[in-house]
């Protein structure tokens, strides 16, 4: 292939191969570190979960967190732990559901923008 000697074709190649091993470490921190079992359908549902898990996880920093700047390009477990441990009450009443978060809470305002942000979201008809 012509060109392909130049340093800059070598580092774009490289670049474009590290963008996808940074997705496989990020699929094995949402659940792919867990395989194999012995049966095929086991791993072939336990494939499925981790991967919807970090698609949500990829479109959640994408479109609610991007002006979090120490939460839109969070690790998985930087996630887990800042905003899916949610320390909060869910109650419902009089039809309506309320959520507690505490105030003391470091993560509170970050989780309240991305929740509302993702609320806006229209649904696909």
């Amino acid at each position: 292939m012509p060109g392909s000697h130049h340093p800059q074709f070598l580092d774009v190649l490289h670049r474009s191969h590290a963008t996808v091993e940074d997705r496989v470490r990020t699929n094995k921190a949402m659940g792919l570190r867990n395989l194999p079992s012995k049966a095929w359908t086991v791993n072939r549902g336990w494939v499925l979960a981790a991967n919807i898990a970090a698609d949500l996880a990829a479109w959640t920093r994408l479109l609610g967190l991007h002006d979090q700047p120490d939460l839109a390009d969070a690790e998985p477990d930087t996630l887990r732990y800042r905003l899916l441990h949610l320390p909060a009450k869910l109650a419902t009443h009089a039809r309506r559901k309320t959520l507690s978060i505490p105030d003391t809470w470091p993560w509170a305002e970050a989780f309240l923008h991305c929740w509302q942000r993702l609320g806006l979201l229209p649904l696909s008809t």
